[in-house]
């Protein structure tokens, strides 16, 4: 099983970064611009039973990636898990601590590569690239957003 882990630190209290998670638009807003990802639908919000479906592209193959959300304790935590795409297995933690009031947003993914062990040894490194590049987009626009309306509500 492969781990990874994305962190930072947002100059917006909880409340802020939880609510713009809730935003019906926030897959577009999060799906970085060079990603061969179509957004097919999201229901339920960040509730537990909420299903989100994508339309990845590996090269021209378009493969269905649907998640359902596990876990929701609001303004703490999220947690979804693939139940159809490309993973082995994928679970995905969206973790918010309020640090003297700013917000720690952390996500942590454990996943499973198809291949075993082999394709983890020898994928692994590129998928967490992947990931890292995907991660640092999506961290900086909740950062950027939620600090601007961090800004216009206590300024």
């Amino acid at each position: 099983m492969l781990k990874f882990e994305y962190s930072s630190l947002i100059n917006a209290p909880v409340d802020i970064v939880w609510n713009f998670h809730e935003r019906k638009d926030i897959l577009k807003l999060l799906t970085p611009p060079w990603q061969p990802v179509q957004i097919v639908r999201r229901e339920g919000g960040l509730k537990v039973g909420a299903i989100t479906e994508f339309r990845i592209f590996l090269g021209l193959i378009p493969v269905t990636w649907i998640a359902r959300h596990i876990a929701c304790e609001p303004y703490q935590l999220f947690t979804d898990q693939q139940i159809q795409g490309p993973m082995e297995s994928w679970i995905h933690r969206h973790q918010f601590s309020s640090q003297n009031g700013q917000t720690r947003l952390t996500d942590y993914i454990t996943y499973e590569l198809p291949g075993g062990l082999l394709a983890e040894l020898l994928l692994g490194w590129w998928v967490n690239s992947r990931l890292q590049d995907m991660f640092h987009y999506r961290h900086l626009v909740t950062k950027q957003e939620c600090e601007k309306l961090a800004n216009y509500q206590y300024n």
